[in-house]
C-alpha cells in the first residue's frame, strides 16, 4: 500500500508528464524519490546538487503550480540532495524552501560543493622550477559550442559543458564525463569545451588527447625511460580533455599512470573533461579507484537526438556551406538516419558530391537513391518518425495533434494508422511505439493494429488509404 508522500507526488507527476516532454519526464522526474509528506511540505530527494539547480531553473514555475494544486496554497516543497562525500559513501542533506526564489536558496550554506575536501591539498612531487611549455591544444576550432545544436537529447551535458567553460576547475563538474553511443556529438562538445575555455582564458593549458594515444605515448614514454617526464607533462595541464576513456579498460598500467596524474590534477583545482561511450556502471575492465574517481563529478549522457534536432543540424550545416536544399530533401535525410549524426552529416556530404559530380538537381528521389546505397549495410527500415510524418502529410493533420489525447474519430484513426505501420515496418517495442504516438501504453497499440487489421478486410475505402501509404512509406 502506497504511504501519503508516494500518493501526494503520484498525483503531482500526472500533471508534470501532461505539461512537458516525455524525455524530460524521464530525465528530470522518473529519478525523483519522494520520502515524506507531514504539515503540508513534500519532501523529494534528487540524485544532486546540479539536477536540483536544474529543477530549479527550468521547472520552478510547473512545480509551484502543481504543489498547490494537489497540496493547497500553503503547500511547500522540500529537496534532499544525495552529496557524494567520497568514493564509497553519501548522504542527502535538504534544501527547504516553499519553491519560492531560488537566489536565496543558492546563497544559503548548504550549498556547497559536491567535492570540496581535496581542494587545497598539492602535490609533493611537482619538481620545483618546472616551467610551462607551450603546448598545442589539439583541438579542432569546427567543434564551437556555436556550430552545436542544442536539444533534449543533449541539454544537461551541453549545459554542464558551458558551466566548465566558463569556470574551469571551479565547479562541482570535476570530472565531466559525457557519455552517450557513437555519432552522437561527445567529441565535438569536448572540443567545444576546450575551446571556449582557451578563448576566455588564454593563459591556461588546454589539451585534448584521445586515450589511445595517450596509451601510445605512455609505451613510448617507458621504452625510452622517460616516465616521469611523461607524468610531468600531463600534470602541468590546466584542463585535460581525454577522449574515449572506455579503451584504458585492460590497460592496467596505463590506468594506473592516468590514476596519479588525474588525482594531481583534481587536487590542484584543475579541469578534467572525459568521454566514453556508456557511464561508469557499465564500463568492464576499468580499476575501482579509477571508476570511483570518474563518478566524483558529473555524468552527462547524450542521447539519440529528436527528428526537430536533426533537422536543425542539417540546416546548421547547410547554412554554413552556404547551400539551400529543398525542404523535403532536408526532411528525408532527417527522417531516414536518426540514431548517428556523423552518419546524418556524412549522407548529406554525399549528396551533394553526388548531385555536384553528375550535375544533377537535388530532388527527393536522387536522395533517396542515395540514402539507400548509403545505409544498404545497415538495418534498412524507416523510422517511426517518418511513418507519423507520411500519415500525417496524407491526412492534412499536424503532427501535434496525432501526438495529442484527443479522441477525435480523423485523429485517431491516423493515430491507429501510425502504429500498425510502426510495428510493421520497425523493429521497436510496442512500448516504445506507444510513447512515441502520445505516452500510449502497449496494450494501445496492439488495439490499434487490431483495429486497422479489421478495417482493412472490411472497409474497402481504408484498405485503399493503406496500400497508398505503404508506397509512400516503402523505400525504392
Amino acid at each position: 500500500m502506497k504511504k501519503d508522500h508516494e500518493i501526494v507526488w503520484d498525483k503531482c507527476l500526472k500533471v508534470i508528464k501532461d505539461n512537458i516532454s516525455l524525455q524530460s519526464y524521464k530525465t528530470w522526474f522518473e529519478p525523483i524519490v519522494p520520502i515524506k509528506f507531514k504539515d503540508s511540505v513534500l519532501t523529494i530527494q534528487v540524485p544532486s546538487h546540479f539536477f536540483y539547480e536544474w529543477l530549479e531553473e527550468n521547472y520552478v514555475s510547473l512545480l509551484k503550480k502543481v504543489i498547490k494544486k494537489e497540496i493547497g496554497s500553503e503547500g511547500r516543497l522540500e529537496y534532499s540532495i544525495v552529496m557524494e562525500n567520497n568514493a564509497s559513501n553519501s548522504s542527502p542533506y535538504t534544501v527547504k524552501l516553499p519553491t519560492t526564489n531560488k537566489r536565496s536558496v543558492k546563497n544559503s550554506p548548504v550549498s556547497v560543493p559536491l567535492v570540496a575536501s581535496e581542494k587545497s591539498i598539492r602535490n609533493p612531487f611537482v619538481i620545483p622550477g618546472l616551467k610551462k611549455v607551450n603546448v598545442d591544444s589539439n583541438l579542432n576550432p569546427a567543434y564551437s559550442f556555436e556550430n552545436f545544436i542544442e536539444g533534449d537529447c543533449n541539454r544537461l551535458a551541453r549545459s554542464a559543458g558551458y558551466a566548465v567553460a566558463n569556470n574551469p576547475g571551479g565547479t562541482a563538474f570535476n570530472p565531466l564525463l559525457i557519455y552517450g553511443g557513437v555519432g552522437l556529438g561527445k567529441t565535438h562538445l569536448a572540443h567545444a569545451i576546450g575551446i571556449d575555455i582557451k578563448n576566455k582564458f588564454p593563459n591556461k593549458t588546454v589539451l585534448y588527447v584521445s586515450s589511445e594515444k595517450f596509451a601510445h605515448q605512455f609505451i613510448d614514454a617507458i621504452k625510452n625511460s622517460t616516465t616521469n617526464d611523461f607524468i610531468h607533462f600531463y600534470q602541468m595541464m590546466d584542463v585535460l580533455i581525454i577522449d574515449d576513456v572506455q579503451f584504458f579498460a585492460g590497460k592496467e598500467r596505463t590506468q594506473d599512470v592516468f590514476f596519479h596524474i588525474f588525482n594531481h590534477l583534481h587536487q590542484s583545482g584543475k579541469q578534467l573533461v572525459l568521454t566514453s561511450d556508456k557511464p561508469p556502471v557499465e564500463m568492464q575492465g576499468m580499476e575501482q579507484r579509477l571508476l570511483s574517481r570518474f563518478k566524483w563529478g558529473l555524468s552527462a549522457d547524450l542521447q539519440a537526438p529528436s527528428l526537430e534536432t536533426r533537422i536543425a543540424i542539417l540546416e546548421k550545416k547547410m547554412y554554413g556551406n552556404g547551400i539551400d536544399l529543398p525542404p523535403e530533401v532536408v526532411e528525408y535525410l532527417a527522417y531516414s538516419i536518426n540514431t548517428n549524426i556523423r552518419e546524418m552529416e556524412g549522407a548529406l556530404t554525399s549528396l551533394l558530391a553526388q548531385a555536384s559530380l553528375n550535375k544533377k538537381a537535388i530532388t527527393l528521389d536522387l536522395a533517396k537513391q542515395m540514402i539507400d546505397k548509403f545505409v544498404k549495410n545497415t538495418a534498412r527500415e524507416v523510422s517511426i518518425d517518418y511513418i507519423q510524418k507520411v500519415v500525417c502529410d496524407y491526412f492534412d493533420l499536424p503532427i501535434e495533434l496525432l501526438k495529442s489525447k484527443t479522441r477525435k474519430r480523423e485523429v485517431v484513426q491516423a493515430r491507429q494508422i501510425a502504429m500498425y505501420f510502426s510495428k510493421k515496418m520497425t523493429k521497436s517495442s510496442l512500448a516504445n511505439i506507444g510513447a512515441h504516438c502520445g505516452g500510449k501504453d502497449h496494450a494501445t497499440v496492439l488495439h490499434a493494429c487490431r483495429t486497422v487489421n479489421n478495417l482493412s478486410e472490411t472497409d474497402k475505402q481504408f484498405r485503399s488509404y493503406l496500400e497508398d501509404l505503404e508506397k509512400k512509406l516503402t523505400i525504392q
